[in-house]
């Protein structure tokens, strides 16, 4: 990816990134796709039925990776509210897709990569939200 790159080019970053921010938006695109990756393979397995709540959480978790990815991703301005707020999300939706897509890993490698997936996500965000320093 190329999210430190040219987010180090935005006039207002002036080359000053903030590493664990840019780790938390690859992760977020990343998560986001192996979710909607997840999701599909879950329509496709015999079961689809059982895996009705796994394609729920996959297709959630990815609209707010997506979503957090976006909004960290902007520079102009400021917003560190939002961004916390939407790291935030995205760490409880990354939680209970993981959790989730863990109770179906032994059946279904989709959903062991996906989990796997999710809680690098969970981890990220969380940096990230560290990094962002206290909520004033």
């Amino acid at each position: 990816m190329h999210t430190q790159e040219i987010i180090g080019t935005h006039p207002d970053v002036k080359g000053q990134t903030n590493q664990a921010l840019i780790r938390a938006i690859e992760e977020c695109y990343d998560c986001g796709q192996s979710c909607i990756s997840c999701a599909d393979a879950c329509i496709g397995e015999q079961e689809v039925t059982r895996l009705r709540q796994c394609i729920r959480l996959n297709l959630d978790c990815a609209d707010i990776c997506f979503a957090a990815g976006a909004i960290a991703t902007r520079r102009t301005g400021s917003n560190e509210e939002i961004i916390r707020s939407t790291l935030e999300s995205c760490m409880l939706a990354c939680r209970l897709c993981a959790d989730e897509c863990q109770k179906h890993a032994q059946s279904h490698e989709h959903c062991r990569i996906c989990a796997e997936a999710c809680q690098s996500c969970e981890q990220a965000c969380q940096q990230a939200v560290q990094s962002l320093g206290a909520t004033h």
